[in-house]
């Protein structure tokens, strides 16, 4: 717990799946396939890794020259790379801006979460894929974030950080056997009185029953069959007794 901390230092898609980073097993496939995975960041991205901000959830109608403007607030940028598709050209949501000093990167990264632009609230963030080691992105199974409706939720990142451990203190409870020895054989004790209890009442429901039914098969009275119910009643109150 010492070392304990809310934001991941190193990816590890298996703490990424827990909710508190406390997880032995992975609980959905995407973990697994992530754990597999033997992901190379991309050698064609140029640029500082330190001084380059992801962002993300952007309206597919933003354009660089939107996102030159609103982050051009905090500092001289150096470059902006809108990630589009291959075949289609279209924008995918998420962006990766580089600035030339890191004064104005920490004022972006601190300010501009949650931002609005284009009707969007967007989602600011370190570049991680060349800076935390063992990243796996989303596509891999791995990444931050990720939808509740899924369950495929990762933990670790600004968005969703790691909730701190519970340390429960080792408790120890006398009723499953934990206790003294006296205690387990009073117990012991107590289930052996029952069981005679209940099978003495069960032979003195057994023995009413035939004296009925010899009553009714005699044709006694009725306050002949009422004394006899009286004295089966009276054993039965001193068996209980003793």
């Amino acid at each position: 717990m010492a070392d304990w901390a809310p934001i991941a230092k190193e990816y590890d898609p298996l703490k990424a799946g827990s909710i508190d980073g406390t997880d032995e097993e992975p609980h959905d496939r995407a973990i697994w396939r992530a754990m597999l995975a033997r992901y190379v960041p991309n050698k064609g991205v140029t640029g500082e890794p330190h001084l380059t901000l992801f962002v993300a959830r952007l309206n597919l109608q933003t354009t660089e020259e939107k996102l030159k403007e609103v982050f051009s607030r905090y500092g001289d940028i150096r470059k902006i790379r809108l990630v589009r598709d291959l075949v289609t050209g279209f924008s995918k949501g998420y962006a990766f801006i580089e600035y030339k000093e890191e004064r104005a990167l920490l004022k972006a990264h601190r300010d501009a979460n949650r931002l609005v632009i284009d009707q969007h609230e967007i989602f600011v963030d370190f570049e991680l894929e060349r800076t935390l080691k063992g990243w796996i992105p989303r596509r891999l199974g791995g990444g931050f974030g990720g939808k509740k409706e899924s369950g495929q939720l990762r933990f670790g990142g600004r968005d969703r950080p790691f909730r701190k451990p519970i340390n429960l203190p080792n408790m120890k409870n006398d009723f499953y056997g934990e206790g003294s020895s006296e205690k387990r054989n009073w117990s012991r004790e107590g289930t052996r009185d029952w069981r005679m209890r209940d099978r003495d009442h069960e032979r003195s429901r057994d023995k009413r029953w035939a004296e009925r039914e010899r009553s009714w098969a005699w044709g006694d009275s009725e306050r002949e069959r009422e004394s006899r119910e009286e004295r089966s009643r009276g054993r039965e109150r001193k068996d209980r007794d003793r």
